[in-house]
């Protein structure tokens, strides 16, 4: 995995969630009353993508997770979190996982947080260290990283 894009990450893992929406696994219901919420996190999870895409943009600055950024980006939705692009696929994936409404859905957001987390996270911060040196390192001081 070691140059798979998060959001090919995203759309593999959203494979199983269809594969469980199909087969809906009897006794793994999480709600049976009224359907889960799931448009809340699929709102803010679209919010946060297409915000931090817009500045990305606007600031003419590398996107791609394993090219080297030209320029660091600290305003809008990344004053509230180092990682609003991850935080918003792990918010798609637990509204998918809320649509499909069985316990087993909760597996793949989980994964794809420890993924995020323990692999794509710690590389960037590592190559934003490496850039951006002390600039990089005071925004890591003041804003969290996820939120």
């Amino acid at each position: 995995m070691p140059r798979l894009l998060p959001p090919a990450l995203f759309v593999i893992m959203l494979l199983p969630l269809g594969l469980l929406w199909f087969l809906g696994p009897a006794g793994a219901i999480m709600r049976v009353d009224r359907p889960l919420p799931w448009d809340i996190p699929l709102a803010a999870g679209l919010f946060l993508l297409i915000a931090a895409r817009f500045q990305f943009l606007r600031a003419k600055t590398e996107i791609n997770t394993f090219r080297l950024p030209n320029r660091m980006v600290t305003d809008g939705v990344f004053r509230v979190s180092r990682n609003p692009m991850y935080l918003g696929f792990l918010l798609l994936l637990l509204a998918a996982a809320m649509y499909v409404n069985t316990w087993y859905a909760l597996i793949v957001p989980g994964l794809f947080l420890l993924f995020a987390n323990f692999w794509y996270i710690p590389h960037e911060e590592r190559v934003m260290r490496q850039t951006f040196g002390p600039d990089y390192e005071d925004y890591e001081k003041s804003v969290r990283r996820w939120i």
